[in-house]
């Protein structure tokens, strides 16, 4: 069965369902405190370095995922990567949703959109311990560039490069 992945840019009226996410402790284990998590996802809003958008899968709300721009702030721990580069965080709201191969599919689809818009690199930075998603990364086409620390503690930076042959994506800038 072929699902549908469709990426909605996040708006206010989605703040309640992010919420109530954010307040299930398989979301809890990684984002921490659910009003800080929170908090940090509305700032997103007004964030122009940050696209955050709501994931659903056959219409129906799935997860959160957002692209950030490392280059956009000089001192960001991920600066050193390649030129148009991105970065993604993401997460799936309901615990009955993971294990069922959403993430690794719904992650590529959104790194070959960025991909066809010119990133030549997506990045992401999952905890070291965080099997379940350094799986889904790997599965989606992500390689790990090594473990580091950062403001935001230790992670495992993984990369997943465009390919270099444009006639495999279209275009590119």
């Amino acid at each position: 069965m072929s699902r549908i992945y469709a990426f909605e840019a996040l708006q206010p009226c989605h703040l309640p369902l992010m919420r109530k996410w954010l307040a299930a402790p398989h979301l809890q284990e990684w984002w921490g405190d659910p009003a800080a998590a929170a908090a940090e996802i509305e700032a997103t809003l007004a964030d122009p370095s940050t696209d955050p958008y709501l994931v659903t899968v056959d219409g129906r709300p799935l997860a959160y995922i957002q692209l950030y721009r490392p280059h956009d702030e000089a001192s960001h721990p991920y600066a050193d990567q390649p030129p148009r580069t991105g970065g993604i965080d993401q997460s799936i709201g309901n615990a009955s949703d993971l294990g069922q191969g959403h993430g690794p599919a719904f992650i590529r689809r959104f790194v070959e959109a960025r991909f066809d818009e010119g990133y030549t690199r997506i990045v992401t930075d999952p905890d070291p311990a965080n099997a379940r998603a350094i799986r889904a990364y790997e599965k989606a086409g992500f390689t790990a560039l090594g473990e580091r620390d950062t403001e935001f503690g230790r992670v495992l930076l993984m990369a997943y490069d465009a390919p270099l042959t444009p006639s495999l994506r279209g275009h590119r800038p």
